[in-house]
Order: structure tokens, then C-alpha cells, then sequence
């Protein structure tokens, strides 16, 4: 009998002949008051329990910032003025999404595979309630994407990952400037005619630092201290301008 519920055990459990081992130049990003940006190289190796099969793999990586609520409003000329006509409010969206791989998505991931592991761009927003907030609420999201793509915010890098004899792959991954703070999931899938077939997650920490951290914690914290230190400040300001003024004025 204990034979025969080991033998079944083996028969339902999956076989994973190959998984992903994963590497990154660095699991922390640190915000300073000159951050301009950062590149995080993604690399990492298949591991097999059996020799390559006929078929080709194809590797996928996603990096996804925190999500967030975000209501996206449409504007009309109305009398010569540009005003706010219908808005829609999408459950949560990616601060950041950048989806690399190593062909054409369409090609290397099936949209059932697509709709189950929310990879896509317009897949990674989830907008459950939004159509019942416009008929075409497809459009907002649509509009969403494309201002943040132009921020350099969504990101689909079809192509860039490098895949060396099936075992080695590598890709970069450019952080822009405007990050927002949190947790950053990254996901790498293999796949093999458009099927997953192994899946690994880990994350990327992406904090404040130095100054930017305290006067962001100052602001949470103690938001009349900030108030007043910033006014303080304009204060000050204006005062040093107009005193270099005048200077420039008797000289």
C-alpha cells in the first residue's frame, strides 16, 4: 500500500527539469538628492536536471514598482477652455514596469499565459470597476500608458535579453530618475512555445537616503516643523536675493 501512494505521490507531483537561477548587480537602489537614474543588470543561468530539449526556451523578466490607485481624467475644449470631462479610476497600477525579452512577447508567451501571470503592460493594471465609469474606459488605460511610457516609467524591451546557448541570460534594466520609494518585484519566466515553464521572484529595495530621506521623514513625521522650516527657508531666500540685488544696484 505504502508503495502505491509513493508511486501516485511522484506521478502527480511536477518534475521541474529546469529552473532558474538568478543573479543582480544589486537588490538596493538608494535616492540621494543628485540621483539621476540607475541601470540594474539582471543575470542569471538555467539549471537541468535533463538534457535540452527540442525545443527552444525563451526567457521573460518583469521589474514592477509599487502599485497604486490612479484616476485618469480626460480633458475637452469646452467655450475656448480645456476642462475636465470624464475621469476613471483604475484599481492599482505599476509606479514602474518594465517587461525585457528574448523575442517578440507575442511569440514567446501565450495570452493565456499572459492573462494568468499579469506580464503585459495593460495586464499588470488592474481596472476591474473602471467599466462602469466610462464606455470606453479601455482608452484611459491606454492614455495611462502611453504618458508614462514617454516618462520612461513602462518600459517593453522585446529583444534585449540575451540568451547564451540556452543556459546564460542577462539584460538591463534602466531605473529613471522619478522613483518612487518601495519595494520593487522582479519576475523571470521560462518559457518554451509560449508555456511557462519555471518561475523564480525576488526584489529590487528602493530608498531614500542622506538628506532626501531625512526631509522626507520630516515631512511624515512632523509635517508643522516642516512647514515652518520651509518657510523659513523662502524666507531667507528671498532675503540673500534682494540683498544681491541691491548689492548690484550701488555697484
Amino acid at each position: 500500500m505504502l508503495r502505491i501512494f509513493l508511486a501516485f505521490v511522484l506521478l502527480v507531483l511536477p518534475v521541474h527539469a529546469e529552473e532558474v537561477v538568478l543573479g543582480l548587480s544589486s537588490d538596493k537602489v538608494a535616492i540621494t538628492a543628485t540621483f539621476e537614474g540607475s541601470d540594474i543588470l539582471i543575470f542569471g543561468a538555467v539549471k537541468r536536471e535533463a538534457p535540452i530539449a527540442e525545443a527552444p526556451l525563451d526567457v521573460i523578466i518583469t521589474v514592477a514598482g509599487p502599485s497604486l490607485p490612479v484616476t485618469v481624467r480626460r480633458k475637452d475644449r469646452r467655450l475656448g477652455i480645456w476642462v475636465n470631462t470624464e475621469m476613471v479610476e483604475l484599481d492599482a497600477a505599476p509606479s514602474f514596469y518594465a517587461v525585457a525579452t528574448t523575442g517578440p512577447l507575442d511569440k514567446v508567451l501565450s495570452n493565456t499565459e499572459d492573462l494568468r501571470h499579469r506580464v503585459s503592460i495593460g495586464r499588470a493594471i488592474r481596472s476591474v470597476g473602471a467599466a462602469t465609469m466610462a464606455e470606453d474606459a479601455q482608452r484611459f488605460t491606454d492614455a495611462l500608458i502611453r504618458i508614462r511610457r514617454d516618462k520612461s516609467a513602462y518600459q517593453m524591451r522585446e529583444g534585449d535579453v540575451a540568451f547564451d546557448e540556452q543556459t546564460l541570460f542577462r539584460t538591463s534594466i534602466s531605473l529613471p530618475a522619478n522613483l518612487t520609494e518601495g519595494i520593487y518585484q522582479t519576475r523571470i519566466f521560462l518559457t518554451r512555445e509560449g508555456r511557462v515553464v519555471s518561475q523564480l521572484n525576488t526584489s529590487i529595495d528602493v530608498r531614500k537616503v542622506g538628506l532626501e530621506r531625512w526631509l522626507f521623514s520630516l515631512s511624515r513625521e512632523q509635517p508643522i516643523l516642516y512647514g515652518l522650516m520651509s518657510l523659513a527657508i523662502a524666507i531667507a531666500a528671498g532675503w540673500m536675493a534682494s540683498a544681491a540685488f541691491q548689492a548690484l544696484r550701488r555697484g
